[in-house]
């Protein structure tokens, strides 16, 4: 089910015909997400919304997971970016239309810089924006998910990249063939989604990345 961030339920008719596009309101949103809230709070569980809309789950997860991270690490700002980029790696969502991704991404993008700015007033880094909203474009994929491709004139597999933190902060990514993580397990199941916190089978990625430091994440592809 799409989602909206607004009580607009329906942008147009044609939309809902051509792409069964229903909005979800805030309320329906955050009763559902109650049902594992123990989850939505738990800063490394994976999330995927395989219909993302504009972001009304995605964005909600990501403030009650910026919450607890502020909660527990702003008083110190590494840390507090360090385990804020884990939050943000920690979503993904994959919608046909292109101007739901976009709003998706710079909505998911406007919640984190809201309140990183508010914190650290006068040392933001513009190099953990820039990681932010390279995840985000990393994780938040314009595709169909029941063809696992991307949309456009020259569709291709969608791929997810995989950040797992280590050695404190730096950060390994590895990606993954959206199709051969279903061919493994079932959505909660799958390496990047699992949300039991327990090691699972892990297929082969396509590609893995060297150690880089969280805020150099985004210049990694470049190497």
């Amino acid at each position: 089910m799409s989602s909206l961030h607004n009580a607009q339920q329906v942008v147009s008719k044609k939309r809902v015909a051509d792409h069964g596009e229903v909005y979800t309101s805030k309320r329906e949103v955050n009763a559902m997400l109650d049902l594992v809230k123990n989850e939505t709070e738990r800063i490394e569980s994976r999330f995927l919304e395989p219909a993302c809309g504009t972001g009304n789950f995605l964005a909600e997860i990501l403030d009650r997971k910026l919450t607890v991270v502020q909660s527990r690490y702003g008083k110190n700002q590494l840390e507090y970016e360090r385990y804020a980029l884990l939050a943000v790696s920690s979503l993904y969502g994959i919608d046909i239309l292109e101007d739901n991704i976009k709003e998706c991404q710079q909505r998911l993008f406007r919640s984190f810089e809201k309140r990183y700015t508010a914190l650290f007033k006068d040392t933001v880094q513009q190099e953990c924006l820039n990681a932010v909203q390279y995840i985000l474009e990393r994780n938040i994929i314009q595709g169909d998910a029941l063809t696992l491709k991307t949309v456009g004139n020259n569709p291709q597999p969608i791929v997810f990249s995989e950040w797992s933190p280590v050695n404190g902060s730096m950060f390994k990514r590895r990606d993954f063939a959206f199709k051969e993580l279903l061919n493994h397990q079932s959505y909660k199941e799958t390496p990047l989604f699992s949300d039991s916190g327990e090691d699972v089978f892990l297929p082969t990625p396509v590609k893995e990345y060297p150690l880089t430091h969280y805020l150099k994440v985004a210049d990694a592809e470049q190497r």
